[in-house]
């Protein structure tokens, strides 16, 4: 079970607002390389989006796993 510390909810954010910014980012980049517009604009973003943040999530949660910084 994870603790819930000030730094643990700390870093969280951090991760979510890194993981999220990276999905976002992915996510407009494909819409203007593709060149779509509209509401097929957001559903794309929002989708492509959703599925990056998802697996920086897993790579960040892997990695610092990896080098012995979770508990």
């Amino acid at each position: 079970m994870a603790t819930n510390t000030p730094r643990s909810i700390f870093f969280s954010i951090v991760g979510i607002l890194l993981a999220g910014g990276c999905g976002g980012l992915a996510g407009w980049a494909l819409v203007s390389l593709l060149g779509v517009t509209g509401v097929a604009a957001a559903l794309v973003a929002a989708a492509t989006g959703m599925v990056i943040a998802t697996g920086v999530w897993v790579a960040l949660t892997v990695a610092l796993d990896k080098a012995g910084l979770l508990r």
